[in-house]
């Protein structure tokens, strides 16, 4: 089945997201590469940059009108929304898909480090534990399909927000038990990782604590132009061996 028909398949997560129409957005042509962009806010963050350029317009405009971007991520996506993108109508001339998915879900576990109960560390562990082996099956899960596709995939780890100091330690140890699971997949699948966490240290780089900024927006832009320039020969060669006439 081709890409372009699998619109046509529902998804029993499908209505989790609203497909609103000014998606998936579009900037600029495919002469150089095709840049599609999957996942959740860290990409999609248009909300939260307001009048400034979100992650795809800035995307577009370090990479030069000959390269497309499309920005196909949702707001709110998880894991288990996620398969609802991959069976959309992703272009056919995509020739990378830049994935950033995972924060949502682990937001959805901000519970177990504010249980009040009281509880030996070794029950405390286990519970992080069994939190980290769920998330690693949907996120194995989401993300095997996509990589059926035979479009290369990049994927972003979770940044690490803008927490108070009252919760920053806890919050960024569970964090990177969901990093853990999202490099490990990685390697296992010979993907490249951009880890964001370096890039967003500030304040200034987030709005709401835990969405991008216009300042981070900017600094991921920055970060995954590079990264798709450093993949350019490695582009190239897929491109002309998949678009043969």
């Amino acid at each position: 089945m081709s890409r372009r028909h699998r619109r046509n398949r529902r998804n029993k997560n499908a209505a989790i997201l609203v497909p609103w129409n000014q998606y998936p957005r579009e900037y600029g042509t495919a002469n150089l590469g095709h840049v599609v962009l999957m996942g959740d806010s860290i990409l999609d963050c248009k909300h939260y940059t307001k009048d400034d350029p979100d992650v795809a317009e800035r995307l577009y405009g370090e990479l030069g009108e000959d390269w497309k971007v499309t920005l196909a991520a949702r707001d709110g996506a998880t894991t288990l929304s996620l398969p609802w993108q991959t069976e959309q109508d992703i272009p056919l001339d995509a020739t990378r898909i830049i994935l950033s998915i995972g924060g949502n879900d682990a937001m959805g576990e901000v519970g177990i480090l504010t249980d009040k109960r009281e509880m030996r560390i070794v029950d405390s562990l286990y519970e992080l534990a069994l939190m980290r082996e769920m998330f690693k099956f949907r996120y194995e899960d989401a993300i095997l399909p996509l990589l059926e596709l035979g479009i290369p995939v990049t994927v972003c780890t979770i940044y690490d927000c803008d927490w108070d100091d009252s919760q920053k330690d806890a919050i960024l140890t569970a964090l990177s038990l969901f990093n853990d699971v999202i490099i490990r997949f990685a390697y296992e699948h010979d993907l490249p990782v951009i880890d964001l966490r370096p890039l967003l240290t500030s304040a200034e780089d987030y709005e709401l604590t835990i969405e991008p900024s216009a300042l981070g927006a900017a600094k991921i832009g920055a970060a995954i132009a590079k990264h798709i320039r450093s993949l350019a020969p490695v582009r190239d060669n897929w491109y002309m061996e998949n678009h043969q006439p």
